[in-house]
């Protein structure tokens, strides 16, 4: 799948015991949106810079991916998540009219 601009929509399914290593994404002139759809209560955290985050179903959770992130997933279940890019929003009309879909 994928957005009117050609971004990636995507889902995410992590099992338990999974990490997934430090990286970081290709620019800042995106967010990156991860829905919560299915969420074990605990065991399941993204670092973003220095900041560790949580899921939670039915919720929004938004990054900068560009800073270097990372995720762990030690709940006894899976993690769904839903992925949406979106521009940042501190870009211009001009800007997104001519920067190149991600």
């Amino acid at each position: 799948m994928s957005s009117e601009r050609g971004w990636p929509i995507k889902y995410s399914i992590m099992h338990p015991g999974t990490h997934v290593w430090p990286h970081t994404g290709p620019t800042n002139c995106r967010l990156r949106m991860h829905l919560g759809l299915v969420i074990p209560k605990e065991g399941c955290r993204i670092r973003c810079a220095q900041e560790n985050r949580y899921w939670e179903e039915g919720k929004v959770l938004i990054f900068d991916d560009s800073f270097e992130h990372e995720v762990w997933q030690d709940a006894e279940s899976y993690r769904l998540i839903f992925i949406v890019d979106v521009w940042h929003p501190e870009l211009t009309a001009q800007q997104r009219r001519t920067l190149p879909a991600i």
